[in-house]
């Protein structure tokens, strides 16, 4: 530990210098502030046949009728970490050629966005595919820049593949 210096809220200079600078404690610290996974406000179901479902809850805010929420497809894949990963697919203009592959902002998740893509596509006159980072939504695991790196192929390979 460094040495004691002048204090800053409980903290001293070179408290908070090691803290921020000395390995491992910065990947840490930055995962514990770049990532804010909030409560989920959806989750997947599957049927008999291995068909899956959308259902979101009050907090998901969804703004459109049960047809657009159809043309809403779901999905859980895994990634090369080992964590399942939430994904989904809105088409929102079915003769488009175009899809975006579309990374959220922190602190949301998949269901409180499914609205934000109906009224992207829409207006870029295209489909979107997103995902959801470990931890977040019904995805597993825990946030990480490495778990990032590794949702994002598993996102690309199955809009590549499927």
């Amino acid at each position: 530990m460094p040495e004691q210096g002048p204090r800053m809220n409980s903290f001293s200079l070179g408290e908070l210098c090691w803290l921020f600078c000395c390995p491992p404690c910065p990947s840490r610290i930055a995962a514990k502030l770049a990532f804010l996974p909030p409560e989920p406000t959806y989750s997947v179901h599957t049927d008999a046949s291995g068909a899956t479902s959308l259902h979101l809850t009050e907090r998901a805010d969804w703004q459109y009728s049960q047809r657009e929420l159809d043309a809403v497809e779901v999905l859980v894949t895994r990634t090369s970490r080992g964590n399942r990963v939430g994904c989904m697919f809105v088409r929102c203009a079915p003769a488009s050629r175009y899809t975006l592959l579309f990374s959220h902002g922190n602190a949301v998740d998949l269901g409180q966005m499914c609205s934000f893509y109906i009224g992207l596509g829409s207006r870029i006159n295209c489909n979107v595919f997103s995902y959801d980072y470990s931890g977040y939504g019904v995805s597993t695991g825990k946030p990480s820049e490495k778990n990032l790196y590794a949702d994002i192929e598993a996102a690309w390979q199955v809009l590549r593949n499927k």
